[in-house]
């Protein structure tokens, strides 16, 4: 099968949509599909050799953050090109609802098209606001995709329709395995232990002041206690909001590697997800849970879901960093419990391992080629293929 797949956002910044899109596409190469991604890009030199640029992002405010996205004519023209040439046997559209690529493609291509919706919110104006104008392109989807329950009803609520539920996928082989970063082994015997956090530093929504108002409290009644911060974002201005006398024993990796990422969960007593909303299914709990880490996390109804309710990973009420003090606390002094949600969590997160969820994903791709009886063409254009 020959299957294009459009990424809303840059590929030179992480984000969960497009690890999803990444490993989803190797997923499908790796079982023998020809597979052509296109998406935003920065620079074109660190794309892999099934992406193709549509040209450089922009940052754009949405969904609580600031997306980097491409939008306007020369960013249709690429896109239109794109299909045109690559015979497609279904195109495959992430947050068709975002004004970025995924909307462009949509109203260029007629064929079987279909939509994954990622993100979860209560109300968006933006989305309110442009509504009539997405639905001209939404209609065009014939197969949808929400990836949790809260981006289902998001897209319900919003933009009508339904969709069939394929959750997130993460390698999880990727992460089993690897050596803690030098200096951060876990489970010392010296009294000296790790809280990790990653994610975007600045980005509100995912809770590092609430992490940080937490180690306050932590870190005066635990002097061994130090904090691992990983992820783009000003460390300067992440660091001035913890006390002087706790500031060395906070460290602040930056934008990290795919492989540091996979040692830095592995380098931690415990693992912290404090976001506040927002997460539609939290990949990097899927990560940390591969990669074998205790688990404390904020009780968003995503992050309960994925942590079976507090069976494969404690909670605590989202936004309260007194609790989340409490419960990394009691945490931290308990290594069976640490020990034991770590193997829960290995053992629930296999439902999510891409060699299952793309098997999913293909079979839809298989019931839309097959209801659309042909390749994907540009709108309004020649058709492509036989």
């Amino acid at each position: 099968m020959r299957i294009g797949i459009v990424c809303p956002y840059t590929w030179n910044v992480p984000g969960g949509v497009q690890q999803h899109i990444r490993d989803l596409a190797e997923a499908l190469i790796g079982f023998g599909h020809h597979v052509s991604v296109i998406t935003p890009a920065d620079d074109d030199a660190a794309l892999p050799p099934y992406a193709v640029s549509a040209g450089r992002a922009v940052p754009v405010p949405y969904n609580g953050s600031v997306a980097r996205l491409a939008f306007g004519f020369r960013s249709a023209g690429r896109v239109r090109r794109w299909i045109n040439e690559g015979a497609f046997d279904v195109l495959h559209v992430h947050e068709p609802a975002a004004p970025s690529l995924s909307i462009l493609a949509c109203w260029a291509a007629d064929g079987p098209i279909v939509g994954t919706f990622h993100a979860s919110y209560e109300r968006s104006r933006v989305v309110s606001v442009t509504a009539p104008i997405l639905q001209s392109a939404l209609e065009k989807i014939t197969g949808r995709i929400a990836v949790s329950e809260a981006a289902r009803k998001t897209l319900v609520e919003h933009l009508g329709g339904d969709a069939v539920l394929i959750p997130n996928g993460v390698a999880t082989e990727r992460y089993a395995m690897a050596e803690p970063l030098p200096g951060w082994r876990p489970g010392r015997s010296d009294g000296v232990q790790t809280l990790g956090f990653l994610g975007r530093m600045d980005e509100p929504r995912k809770g590092l002041p609430v992490l940080l108002r937490a180690f306050e409290i932590l870190g005066r009644q635990r002097p061994g206690l130090r904090l691992l911060l990983a992820g783009p974002g000003d460390a300067a201005e992440a660091l001035a909001k913890v006390p002087r006398d706790l500031r060395d024993r906070v460290v602040t990796l930056g934008m990290v590697s795919e492989e540091d990422k996979i040692r830095a969960y592995h380098s931690v007593d415990v693992f912290v997800a404090p976001n506040t909303g927002g997460e539609s299914f939290g990949i990097v709990l899927a990560e940390a849970m591969s990669a074998g880490a205790p688990i404390v996390a904020s009780d968003i109804e995503a992050f309960d879901r994925v942590l079976l309710g507090g069976r494969a990973g404690a909670l605590f009420p989202v936004g309260d960093h007194e609790a989340l003090a409490k419960v990394a606390g009691e945490l931290l002094d308990d290594a069976p419990r640490r020990k034991q949600l770590s193997a829960e969590a290995r053992a629930a997160v296999r439902r999510y391992d891409w060699s299952a969820v793309a098997r999913d994903v293909l079979r839809v791709y298989e019931t839309v080629a097959l209801d659309g009886a042909g390749v994907v063409e540009s709108s309004g254009g020649r058709r492509v293929g036989t």
